[in-house]
């Protein structure tokens, strides 16, 4: 039926963003995790999404794999913290914390997209049903 395909649609984009909305939630709590300069720096977590399809119909989105950025790392002078080496460097995760802000109200917003498509589905399914007597 129509309706359980629109519905799976709108489950798997809730899927997605979901997966979406932690990664970026890691990605902020490690925005200034630092780290001695011998050690990789914090990778940013993303996510790698395809479409997926049923008997040749589109079905919706699905995470195909949970992907880290190339470590990229600024190095920066900080004698005195714990992790720095003999010249005082230590490394930070070259993230910005105002594009991962922006990531997470994106994906908050297409999820909350998602869950509006899905309920008004559901309630037009049901006048629909509810009209048949």
């Amino acid at each position: 039926m129509e309706i359980f395909r629109s519905l799976g649609i709108s489950t798997s984009g809730m899927d997605v963003y979901q997966t979406w909305l932690d990664a970026v939630s890691d990605n902020i709590a490690n925005v200034n995790t630092i780290r001695s300069t011998d050690e990789a720096a914090y990778q940013e977590r993303m996510v790698v999404v395809s479409s997926a399809s049923r008997n040749g119909k589109p079905a919706g989105a699905v995470v195909t794999k949970p992907a880290s950025a190339t470590p990229k790392a600024s190095p920066f002078h900080d004698p005195t913290h714990p992790l720095a080496d003999a010249e005082g460097m230590v490394r930070a995760p070259d993230m910005s914390l105002s594009d991962q802000m922006t990531h997470m109200l994106i994906a908050q917003r297409a999820y909350q997209a998602n869950v509006s498509a899905s309920s008004a589905r559901r309630d037009r399914r049901a006048l629909e049903i509810g009209g048949r007597q």
